[in-house]
């Protein structure tokens, strides 16, 4: 069944999945920035991330706006050409930043891990499984009992979700990422 689902959302046009989002998507405008999912949108991927229907866990669907960051307006004697207004990308991925907001408003609970599951003009939404790891149900699975470790304690804002390793450039090793372990800033400071 996953692999029929999995199908679909990669030809949403000729499956019928196109048309099933622009229906959703009208009512999750008008959703808060973070809400609770009874169920996966996407349940293929979300099983393979490590979703498992059970105690402890659950989804959540953020909505991040898109496009590069917005400043407020230069107010000082002179006018600079463009005020550095323009241009500011952050420094994170969208999904980095949603992941970071389903994890503080989910305080006691972990970010495992994130997929898209929709964009329009102005924003874009990911589905987020935050898991519990002091929950007894996750404690007793031994594939998910290594959460209950303190050193999985801010994994979004630490960037030790998939997301966040991608952001950080830990997907390539070798020649070219000297500068990137064990983080950019750290390096930075190694000749000082």
């Amino acid at each position: 069944m996953y692999a029929y689902v999995r199908e679909a959302w990669k030809k949403p046009e000729e499956t019928g999945v196109k048309k099933l989002l622009w229906d959703r998507m009208q009512v999750w405008r008008r959703e808060g920035t973070v809400v609770r999912l009874e169920h996966p949108t996407r349940i293929d991927r979300a099983r393979s991330l490590g979703f498992k229907a059970k105690q402890g866990i659950i989804v959540v669907r953020v909505k991040v706006r898109r496009g590069g960051r917005r400043a407020s307006r230069y107010i000082r004697g002179r006018r600079t050409a463009n005020m550095g207004m323009r241009k500011l990308t952050p420094g994170k991925s969208l999904q980095r930043i949603g992941e970071e907001r389903a994890s503080s408003r989910y305080p006691n609970m972990e970010v495992l891990n994130s997929y898209w599951v929709g964009q329009d003009g102005r924003q874009k939404w990911y589905e987020v499984i935050l898991v519990d790891g002091h929950h007894p149900v996750v404690l007793s699975d031994p594939r998910l009992s290594w959460f209950g470790n303190a050193t999985q304690r801010g994994r979004a804002e630490r960037g030790k979700t998939s997301a966040g390793m991608k952001g950080r450039g830990m997907r390539t090793r070798g020649r070219g990422t000297e500068k990137t372990r064990p983080s950019i800033r750290s390096n930075a400071n190694k000749g000082k």
